[in-house]
């Protein structure tokens, strides 16, 4: 029975697979990812953990709400949710064919060509290492502070940071679906408390009782617009990496697309009724002026008054686990596309091998856990502030590298829809696929504005103001990062046109070595 999925490969006797829309991973040379590691429970929970659902309801949302002004939240979410899925339309049908750690600039590369590709992959490395590193401030801070609530102890943010890039680092060297069930019990807690309060919120409304006006579209007008929209979107990154672990899952063409749309649905759905439960709690017309002046106590402040004491202290503690999941998730991550890199020589080949008795990318995880702790001591040694001041761990660390990352994530994306355009039209699938072409076109499209937005709003983003030398000197990064990458691309085509053309086929390019030798040997 047909599929619409159009045939990948014409290898036939080489070990790819081309009538399943698979590839059937090469388990060799400690070039390969331990296969069947992961199902869809355990990839769902890996890839939700990232989005840190209490992170979002508390930080993310009364940033949205108070600093840009945008009451209208919830109804952002539902049509970034829209725009995610249409998004998510090509790309989980691409995923059915390439299967690769370096999901994002693999499918760059099988679509716009391997230059792009390399392009692709050091913006990719650059962001996700970045969100990561950010997660660390705030982890920091939210940890100094229990300290000093608590156990009446001064502790300065950096030292939990320091700990935590530890703790992080020896669990990325085990297994991967260990991984999972840390992550995912530390989700599903933080999942039905912040559930609980969206309950407790309908019943027992604010002052304006149960109204929703935060869905009306005229409450999304207003100058902040394309400053919520990086904001809000960058709630919704995990789902994207479902890809990323293709290797080590079962049944990967059926498993990383379903995936996929869980994330996005259920991130859509849960975002978009957390953010309508504050708005409910606080009252539309008093949600901005109240954010802005609470920040992230908005929350537990609106928890304590209808759940009591009990249920906001644990609250303050789960707010710091689903941190650490995310932590935990992004390193994976970052990980994985070190390995990818290696593995095809855009990185030494040493990070190209996975851990002898885990199966993980070691390497790679080492790496990430050294950038970690070098960025999170060069803030804490340039911090002069008090203890339990926000500026450094907050206000710069934090702030700064996630606002980068998610601008390196919707370039990412967005360039990612065009190559699934281009990857099946060069095949001869354009018709077959056209329905898919259309969506991950139309994604596309809105991507690109959602990049230029937030490119425009930088300032904001980052509190800097106008004029400031960050407003430049941020997105810079990004930029730099895909120039690089675009230069070490043209220079690999020129002198070793052998791994250029290799960028991106991952383990089907030693497939087709195996498959070359062998054909030697025979002859």
């Amino acid at each position: 029975m047909s599929t619409g999925s159009s045939r990948t490969s014409e290898t036939g006797t080489t070990g790819v697979t081309s009538d399943t829309g698979g590839i059937s991973t090469y388990k060799g040379e400690e070039r390969a990812l331990r296969a069947d590691r992961l199902g869809t429970p355990g990839l769902l929970l890996s890839v939700l953990a990232a989005s840190a659902p209490l992170m979002v309801v508390a930080g993310v949302m009364p940033t949205v709400f108070g600093v840009m002004g945008i009451v209208g939240q919830p109804l952002l979410y539902v049509i970034l949710g829209i725009v995610l899925m249409l998004f998510s339309v090509g790309y989980a049908e691409m995923s059915r064919h390439v299967h690769n750690a370096g999901a994002f600039y693999a499918y760059i590369a099988r679509g716009l060509g391997p230059t792009a590709g390399a392009g692709a992959s050091l913006v990719a490395l650059v962001a996700y290492s970045a969100m990561q590193v950010g997660i660390y401030g705030i982890l920091g801070f939210e940890v100094s502070g229990l300290f000093s609530t608590y156990l009446e102890i001064e502790l300065a943010w950096w030292i939990p940071a320091v700990v935590a890039v530890v703790i992080v680092g020896v669990l990325g060297w085990l297994k991967i679906d260990l991984n999972a069930k840390v992550l995912g019990v530390l989700l599903v807690v933080e999942c039905a408390l912040v559930v609980i309060f969206d309950i407790a919120a309908v019943s027992k409304p604010g002052p304006e009782g149960l109204s929703l006006h935060a869905f009306n579209p005229d409450t999304l007008t207003g100058a902040g617009l394309g400053t919520a929209l990086c904001f809000c979107i960058a709630a919704f990154v995990g789902f994207e990496q479902a890809p990323v672990y293709a290797e080590e899952t079962s049944r990967p063409q059926i498993v990383v697309s379903r995936v996929m749309f869980l994330a996005v649905g259920y991130a859509a759905l849960f975002l978009a009724i957390g953010s309508w439960a504050l708005t409910v709690a606080a009252g539309p017309d008093f949600i901005a002026d109240t954010s802005l002046k609470e920040g992230p106590g908005m929350l537990f402040g609106l928890t304590e008054d209808r759940l009591g004491t009990t249920f906001t202290d644990v609250l303050h503690v789960l707010f710091v686990t689903g941190m650490f999941a995310a932590l935990l998730s992004f390193h994976n991550v970052v990980a994985r596309y070190a390995f990818a890199m290696g593995r095809e020589n855009l990185l030494p080949a040493a990070f190209g091998r996975t851990n002898k008795s885990s199966g993980a990318p070691a390497t790679g995880s080492l790496l990430q856990s050294v950038v970690s702790l070098v960025i999170v001591l060069a803030f804490a040694f340039t911090d002069d502030n008090a203890v339990g001041d926000p500026t450094a761990p907050v206000l710069h660390l934090f702030t700064w590298m996630g606002n980068v990352g998610a601008l390196g994530v919707i370039v990412l994306m967005a360039a990612a829809s065009f190559a699934v355009i281009a990857f099946f039209v060069k095949r001869g699938a354009g018709r077959a696929q056209l329905w898919r072409l259309v969506a991950s076109g139309l994604a596309g499209a809105a991507l690109v504005a959602i990049a230029v937005f937030t490119v425009r709003d930088f300032d904001v983003l980052v509190g800097s103001g106008p004029g400031s030398v960050l407003n430049w000197l941020l997105p810079g990064v990004v930029v730099a990062a895909l120039v690089i990458g675009l230069v070490y691309g043209a220079v690999l085509r020129s002198t070793k046109p052998a791994v250029h053309a290799r960028i991106g086929l991952g383990n089907e390019a030693f497939q087709l070595e195996k498959a070359a030798e062998s054909g030697a040997v025979h002859h």
